[in-house]
């Protein structure tokens, strides 16, 4: 019988991902596509969905040459939660002052609506307690909010569709305007059965979003991986080079696709703590330009400055909590290419993959041995909110602090800040650790994926600080497998995203990171 395969396709900050994926969980080809970002003026952070598309078609093009189209049995589609604006005609609305009309995509990273996310918290609505208690401008309500109160001849008059953008690419595949819950829960207050709140749209000013049973949010939802309409249409299937009909499901949030690719794993035989345990005693963790903690839980725990709890965002008949770190990825290369010793180090890592690969190496021997380089920073500390505080503090006006700088400028002290930056990371971590034990959840092994998962540095120093575990995917693009997750769902190849491939995929995860004492010592000393 000839192999069958599911696309899984990942819109990140920056680039479009996309992967073909075996029965097993096996990644048999991958591409990727850079896509552009727009900052018009400070905070404020722009897409084209159009663009975007584009790069979708041309990605899944790439990893199924020289595949027949019949075998490709389903598509699934995460993004970031970014909000995408259409008209009635389903043409794009400019979200800045500029007016073009490419630009009609706020990016999550946006935080112009930080103002008007102060204001729905100081409503004190019963909706805030599924947020944490304060509502981020990451969010969509503010970005709404925003919008109408700032572009409302230009944009807010003229819209007819707000997407999240995992929808909006889920839309673009099949015509179909129902909506995933995980966006829906996550990122726009709705919550089921009840559905969307009006007290709530009311008490923010955005009462006339409730017309027509809130058309223009979605008054259809679904669970995550659930078959939409009949698959692609013609126009998509063209798009992407597949067969019409082809089934697509209804899509995740990168983060959660993230999760959901790792989770899961089936880790019998390394004597891990949440071996034998409820899948409850896991986090995971998706790092990349910033870093989700995804926590789930068989009860509603609700934990000051995380999001959450939401039912079946992202595991089935499960509640989530989210923490996140705004800015890591991106936090660690504005450290390290914002100093004077850059130029340096990009002539010295020449021979090697990555800069970040030789930072590790060269931290390696300035300590006296592998072990110790943690307490090489224990003379520089860094706060590492420059992009606010996402949880648990839950404050995006907090800024970034680095203390005990000198007057030197060489490699050594680059390979330093890159250090206390990576630890104060993992501290951040640590610290939405705590706030969930402190509500209830009961942690034990954490589970990485994404981009910086791959360096080793920040993988050790993220089990150092937090005296836990952490294990990776042998398939380290797990984002993607959650991709695919959802189109082999939706093509009722398997019943439930739990059952057969769920459980077959993750038995390829098998790398270990157990803590090292010596960070103890260096936690000592601060």
């Amino acid at each position: 019988m000839a192999e069958v395969y599911y696309v899984g396709v990942d819109v990140g900050t920056a680039s479009v991902r996309a992967a073909l994926v075996t029965r097993d969980g096996l990644l048999k080809s991958t591409a990727e596509e850079t896509i552009s970002i727009w900052e018009p003026q400070p905070e404020h952070y722009v897409q084209s969905s159009t663009e975007i598309w584009e790069k979708c078609c041309t990605v899944v093009k790439k990893v199924t040459q020289g595949v027949e189209r019949k075998q490709v049995r389903g598509v699934g589609f995460d993004a970031t939660c970014s909000l995408v604006v259409l008209d009635q005609s389903f043409q794009p609305v400019p979200v800045n002052q500029g007016g073009d009309r490419q630009s009609n995509v706020v990016m999550w990273m946006d935080h112009r609506a930080a103002e008007q996310a102060v204001r729905i918290t100081n409503t004190g609505h019963k909706v805030l307690s599924r947020v944490g208690g304060v509502m981020s401008p990451e969010m969509q309500p503010p970005k709404l909010l925003w919008l109408k109160e700032n572009l409302k001849e230009s944009c807010w008059n003229k819209a007819a569709h707000f997407f999240d953008l995992p929808d909006f690419l889920s839309w673009k595949a099949t015509g179909c305007l129902t909506r995933s819950l995980c966006t829906l829960v996550c990122k726009w207050t709705y919550c089921p059965p009840e559905g969307w709140d009006a007290s709530f749209w009311t008490s923010i000013g955005l009462e006339d979003l409730m017309e027509n049973n809130f058309s223009k949010l979605g008054s259809v939802t679904c669970s995550p991986g659930s078959p939409l309409r009949d698959g692609l249409t013609q126009q998509a299937a063209a798009d992407l080079g597949l067969d019409p009909g082809t089934a697509v499901g209804a899509s995740l949030i990168d983060a959660h696709a993230g999760g959901l690719g790792v989770i899961g794993a089936d880790v019998k035989g390394f004597n891990l703590p949440c071996e034998d345990r409820p899948i409850t005693s896991r986090m995971a963790m998706v790092c990349g330009t910033s870093t989700c903690h995804m926590a789930i839980s068989e009860q509603p725990l609700f934990v000051p400055g995380v999001w959450g709890p939401c039912l079946s965002a992202m595991v089935p008949d499960l509640w989530l909590n989210e923490g996140g770190q705004s800015a890591t990825g991106r936090l660690i290369d504005h450290m390290v290419k914002g100093h004077a010793a850059y130029t340096q180090l990009q002539e010295q890592a020449q021979q090697r993959s990555n800069i970040y690969n030789y930072l590790n190496s060269h931290l390696s021997l300035m300590a006296d041995s592998c072990s110790a380089v943690d307490l090489l920073g224990s003379g520089l500390h860094v706060w590492p909110d420059f992009h606010g505080n996402r949880s648990p503090l839950a404050d995006p006006t907090l800024k970034g602090m680095v203390i005990g700088l000198s007057l030197s400028q060489t490699l050594d002290d680059l390979a330093l800040l890159y250090l206390a930056t990576v630890q104060a990371l993992a501290l951040g971590t640590l610290h939405i650790l705590e706030a969930m034990k402190e509500a209830g959840h009961d942690i034990r092994t954490l589970f990485l994926c994404g981009g910086l998962s791959k360096n080793s540095l920040f993988v050790q120093i993220h089990a150092n600080a937090t005296g836990l575990p952490v294990v990776l995917p042998d398939q380290m693009e797990a984002v993607l497998v959650g991709a695919a997750v959802l189109g082999a769902c939706a093509s009722q190849d398997y019943s439930t995203i739990q059952v057969d491939f769920y459980e077959r995929k993750n038995k390829v995860f098998l790398r270990l990171f157990a803590h090292q004492r010596e960070y103890q010592a260096l936690m000592n000393q601060r």
